[in-house]
C-alpha cells in the first residue's frame, strides 16, 4: 500500500516544521519542501494534500515568494496559513492590503461551525495570529468562515475545490483547536486514511538499510544521545557485525556519561555491534582554545568529531558509510529548508567539504524528537535510554558561554548533575520537556564566610514542550529551586550565584546557544 503524502510548501515561516509535526499526529506522513519546488516534482510524490507556511513577506511586492496558479489547478487540496492564505487569495483575483491595525498573539477568533475545517471547533476559539496584511476581499467562489473584530477574513474557503485558508496559525499550541482544525484538513478533506505508524517506519528503514549497504562496512558516530542511540540500533538490527560505532568522549559530556555510553554499547551491552570508544578530551580542549563564538565553536566541535572518525577509520580499514543522528529539526534549523538560519548543528552544519566516505547515512533526518523515541521503543531500546534528556551534539561546548576551558567543563558538569538528581528526586523528571545547567560567562562579588569572592553565575533551564519547535519556561516549584541553589553554591567550586532561566522559544532556544 502507497504511503499517504500531505506536502507542506515553505514560503519562509519560522513555524514550517510545526506544521509537518501537527500533520504526523494525525498519522499522516507530511514532508517540508522549498517553494521552490516545480509542480511537475509536486505532482510525482502524489501529495494528498498541500499546506502553504506563513513567511515575513507581502504577496503585492514583487520580489517576495509566489507560485504558479497551476498548482490550483491540479486537483490537490490546500490549505493556507498566514501568508500562504494572502497567497492564495493574491494569486486567485482577490486583493489583499496592509492592515489598518496589526494582530499579534493571542486572539478570539468568531468560526463558521458548519464548515468542514471548523467541524467540532467552538464557534468562539482562540487563537494565534502573527500579520500585518490581510484579504481585504476573498476570490471569486470563496465565503468568509472565520472573523476577528479587526481582521474580516480570518478565514476564507472554496469546499468545491477543496481549498481552505486561515490567516491565523493553527500549528501552534497558542491556538487552542488547531490540531482539531489540522486533523478536519488532512482526514476530512484530504481523505488521508491516517495510518501511518512508527512499527512500520522501524520495519521499513531496517529493510533499506539492508539493501542499501549491502556488505558494506559502516562507520556510526555515536554519542550515547537518544539520536545517535536509535540511530545506531537501527543499523545494529539491519547489519550486525558491519556496523562500528565510534564513541568520542570529547571532554564535553555530562557528568559520568562517558561511562554510562559505554556500559550500554560496549562488548558487555545487548547490542550486536562493534564499539570503539576514544578519549579525545584534551584534543577538544585545544581546538576551543580562545574561541568564544557560539557558530565557531560548533563548526569546530563538528569538524573534529570527523577527523577523529576519519582517523578511527583509518585504522580498522575501508569504511563505506558514516552514519549520524540526524533529525528533522536540525535539518530546517540549520537552514537546509528555506527558512531563516537559527543555527548549525555538529551532525549537519559542522560538515568539512571533504569526507573520506562513500556516502553519509541519516536514517532519522526525517523524524521529530518524540517520534525518533516512539522508534526507540519499536527496537525495544530501555525506556531509560530512550527518555534521558536530550542533549545536543556539540554537548557543554554550547552550555558554556564564552569561551570553554576544561575547569568550567567541570563547574557545569557537577551543577548540571545537582540540577539532575534533585529535579528526579522531586518527582520533576518525567513531567519536564527538558532541563539543564548552563554556565554564564559573568562573574560577580559574593560573600562566602568571611571572605569576599568573585566567581560564575550558573544559570538554570527548564522547558515544557510538546516537540521541540515552541517551548515555555517550566514553573518550577520554589523549594525546588532553593535547594539546588543552595547545594551548587555550597558544592560547587567556583560558582557564587544561580539563576533562572525564564525565556520561552521563541524569542529564545531551548539551549543558551
Amino acid at each position: 500500500m502507497e504511503r499517504e503524502l500531505v506536502i507542506v510548501l515553505d514560503f519562509g515561516g519560522q513555524y514550517n516544521q510545526l506544521i509537518a509535526r501537527r500533520v504526523r499526529e494525525c498519522n499522516v506522513y507530511c514532508e517540508v519542501k522549498p517553494y521552490t519546488m516545480s509542480l511537475d516534482e509536486i505532482k510525482k510524490m502524489n501529495p494528498k494534500g498541500i499546506i502553504f507556511t506563513g513567511g515575513p513577506n507581502s504577496v503585492y511586492d514583487e520580489t517576495s515568494p509566489h507560485y504558479e496558479k497551476a498548482i490550483f489547478e491540479a486537483g490537490i487540496p490546500i490549505l493556507g496559513i498566514c501568508y500562504g492564505s494572502q497567497l492564495m487569495a493574491y494569486t486567485l483575483g482577490g486583493e489583499v492590503k496592509t492592515a489598518p491595525v496589526s494582530e499579534y498573539g493571542h486572539t478570539e477568533v468568531t468560526v463558521d461551525t458548519t464548515d468542514a475545517l471548523f467541524e467540532g471547533v467552538s464557534e468562539k476559539t482562540v487563537c494565534w495570529m502573527s500579520h500585518t496584511d490581510y484579504i481585504a476581499q476573498v476570490p471569486e467562489g470563496f465565503k468568509v468562515t472565520a472573523s476577528t473584530p479587526v481582521c474580516p477574513v480570518a478565514a476564507m474557503a472554496c469546499p468545491e475545490k477543496k481549498f481552505y485558508a486561515t490567516q491565523f496559525h493553527p500549528e501552534v499550541m497558542h491556538t487552542k483547536e488547531g490540531t482539531q482544525m489540522l486533523k478536519n484538513f488532512v482526514i476530512n478533506i484530504c481523505g488521508c486514511r491516517g495510518d501511518w505508524q512508527m512499527g512500520s517506519f522501524v520495519d521499513e528503514t531496517i529493510k533499506a538499510l539492508r539493501k542499501k549497504i549491502g556488505d558494506g562496512k559502516v562507520l556510526c558516530a555515536l554519542s550515547g544521545g537518544v539520536d545517535s542511540s536509535v540511530a545506531a540500533v537501527l543499523l545494529s538490527k539491519a547489519i550486525g557485525k558491519q556496523l562500528t560505532c565510534v564513541f568520542v568522549d570529547h571532554g564535553l559530556l555530562r557528568k559520568n556519561e562517558g561511562d554510562e555510553v559505554e556500559a550500554v554499547f560496549g562488548p558487555d551491552g545487548p547490542y550486536e555491534l562493534n564499539f570503539i570508544r576514544v578519549n579525545a578530551q584534551q584534543r577538544f580542549y585545544e581546538k576551543l582554545k580562545g574561541v568564544e563564538e557560539p557558530e565557531a565553536k560548533r563548526k569546530i566541535i563538528g569538524e573534529e568529531f570527523i577527523r577523529v572518525f576519519e582517523e578511527e577509520a583509518k585504522k580498522i580499514g575501508a569504511v563505506d558509510y558514516l552514519v549520524q543522528g540526524t533529525i528533522y529539526p536540525d535539518v530546517i534549523e540549520s537552514g537546509l529548508g528555506k527558512s531563516a538560519t537559527i543555527k548549525s548543528h555538529h551532525n549537519v552544519g559542522g560538515l568539512p567539504d571533504v569526507v573520506d566516505f562513500k556516502e553519509i547515512i541519516e536514517p532519522l533526518r526525517m523524524l521529530f524528537k518524540d517520534e525518533v523515541r516512539k522508534a526507540g521503543l519499536e527496537l525495544g531500546i530501555p525506556e531509560y535510554l530512550v527518555f534521558r534528556q536530550p542533549f545536543p551534539g556539540p554537548g557543554l561546548g554550547i552550555r558554556i558561554i564564552g569561551e570553554v576551558t576544561e575547569e568550567k567543563v567541570k563547574i557545569v558538569q557537577e551543577a548540571d548533575y545537582i540540577y539532575r538528581e534533585e529535579i528526579a528526586k522531586a518527582g520533576l523528571n518525567k513531567g519536564l520537556g527538558q532541563y539543564f545547567a548552563g554556565l554564564t560567562n559573568m562573574r560577580s562579588v559574593g560573600v562566602m564566610g568571611d571572605f569576599r569572592t568573585y566567581d560564575y553565575a550558573i544559570a538554570l533551564r527548564a522547558v515544557n514542550t510538546s516537540d521541540f519547535m515552541t517551548a515555555e519556561a517550566a514553573e518550577l516549584p520554589y523549594e525546588v529551586l532553593f535547594k539546588v541553589t543552595n547545594r551548587i553554591i555550597n558544592e560547587v567550586k567556583g560558582v557564587n550565584r544561580v539563576m533562572y532561566d525564564l525565556t520561552s522559544k521563541p524569542p529564545g532556544t531551548i539551549e543558551f546557544e
